[in-house]
């Protein structure tokens, strides 16, 4: 069996908040208000209210845990699924350069839900939740970019990351933690095929992580057993579905090397992959002093992955599916300079964003995917009316850890996400997030919004 499996169980099963650094504290705490905002934004979405209608139905409303989408309340698994679907819709939630992975989507709903329903600490919670970070980090980046090519790696790591922080919650020890893991990896689940025709699959990938990874720590805890190396075994998850997965990834530096201080923040309102170019483009645009309809063309130099996910979406039909197109994206940014979420409502087919997206291409660049996943490199190409070809070009999207969103912004952010769904009040998100900022001091978890009568 591979060494790295038992090592990763015992350090999710014993990490205790006052072994994890303050800044490690801090930055989570970011994640945390940074998350939220994208949970409320949920609210209204059809995908998500589907998915919340299907908890109410078949769960316990009235339960000990919040639904945030629908301000109301159900058992922890079926609210962990509820907020995991809502969290993911709106395209702001964070993301980890090296994993391709989104953690907070997966890691709070679930973290949350069983918190609030066992009455455990703020403390308790957030060590939880950085445990779920860690780990889903660790086997986003063990499956590799052979993974991501065809499985969405928030749907299949998420469901690790999930049983992991729920599974520090409910105190398992390392062997349960070990068979969590394996209940875990034999559910995990998340194709991009969804991407081809716009569908709602997305959500569903992050609503069913969430459920089943905290579905898979509580069978844990009453003896429920699973494989023990769900990660390399013969026919574990690498043997299913990487080429190029390498186990060293799965245990290391824990406890030295935090990779939750190594996520970023989305800035841009769509798919990660194309905030890159958008900056690129942004920075091209102010040097050159360049207005919209002064560009004829635009290349933008991206990595395979770009290629893998944003390919397939060439004339976007929703919202959704807008936000997995470049030529959508970068005509959203040359025309207000922020790709929004209200942008992206208001403009996503308008006249002007439609004929700015045709001039849009990707072509493969060398340098920009070498350095992925680690960096994500932006750069592009813009051809102007008079002839002229600028470069533009930035090593450090808005929202990487080196450029990173003050907590002003990320505050900025949540209440902007709030307003534009209509899932909380200026007044109701304000305190929630006075709260949140706190969390290392609750003495137990608290619920954020008030409910409402569904």
């Amino acid at each position: 069996m591979n060494d790295a499996t038992p090592e990763l169980a015992a350090f999710a099963a014993g990490l205790r908040f006052d072994a994890i650094p303050a800044a490690v504290v801090h930055d989570l705490a970011n994640l945390l208000v940074d998350w939220f905002g994208s949970a409320v934004a949920g609210h209204g979405a059809r995908p998500v209210m589907s998915l919340a209608a299907f908890a109410r139905a078949m769960g316990q409303p009235g339960g000990p845990s919040e639904t945030l989408a629908d301000r109301g309340s159900n058992s922890p698994w079926l609210a962990a699924l509820a907020n995991a679907a809502a969290s993911h819709v709106a395209e702001q939630d964070d993301v980890h350069n090296g994993s391709v992975f989104h953690p907070a989507t997966v890691v709070f709903p679930p973290a949350l839900a069983v918190a609030q329903a066992s009455g455990a600490s703020g403390p308790d919670f957030l060590a939880a939740c950085v445990v779920g970070y860690e780990v889903g980090i660790r086997v986003g980046e063990f499956l590799g970019r052979s993974h991501y090519k065809v499985f969405h790696t928030t749907g299949t790591a998420g469901t690790l990351a999930a049983a992991a922080a729920v599974g520090n919650l409910l105190r398992l020890d390392a062997t349960q933690m070990q068979h969590a893991f394996g209940s875990a990896g034999t559910q995990s689940a998340g194709l991009w095929e969804f991407l081809r025709t716009g569908a709602d699959s997305k959500q569903l990938h992050t609503a069913h992580a969430a459920g089943a990874g905290l579905l898979a720590a509580y069978l844990a805890q009453d003896g429920f057993t699973g494989a023990r190396d769900i990660f390399t075994g013969a026919q574990g998850m690498a043997a299913g579905m990487s080429s190029d997965a390498d186990a060293s990834r799965l245990n290391d530096r824990l406890g030295t090397r935090w990779a939750t201080q190594e996520t970023s923040f989305k800035w841009h309102a769509s798919c990660r992959h194309t905030h890159p170019a958008a900056d690129a483009l942004l920075a091209a645009m102010r040097e050159h002093d360049l207005a919209p309809d002064q560009i004829a063309q635009v290349t933008a130099r991206v990595h395979q992955g770009a290629l893998d996910v944003l390919g397939p979406v060439v004339r976007p039909t929703t919202v959704h599916q807008s936000k997995f197109s470049m030529g959508t994206v970068l005509a959203l940014v040359a025309q207000h300079g922020h790709a929004s979420v209200d942008a992206f409502e208001r403009d996503y087919l308008s006249p002007a964003t439609q004929a700015f997206r045709d001039k849009v291409s990707m072509v493969l660049d060398p340098e920009v995917d070498a350095a992925y996943p680690e960096r994500w490199i932006g750069k592009v190409s813009v051809q102007t009316t008079d002839g002229r070809v600028l470069q533009g070009r930035v090593d450090e999207p808005k929202g990487d850890p080196g450029n990173t969103l003050s907590r002003d912004e990320i505050s900025s952010k949540a209440l902007q996400l709030a307003r534009f769904s209509g899932g909380a009040s200026e007044a109701e998100m304000t305190k929630a997030l006075q709260a949140l900022w706190q969390a290392a001091h609750w003495p137990r978890v608290p619920r954020l919004l008030p409910e409402q009568p569904q």
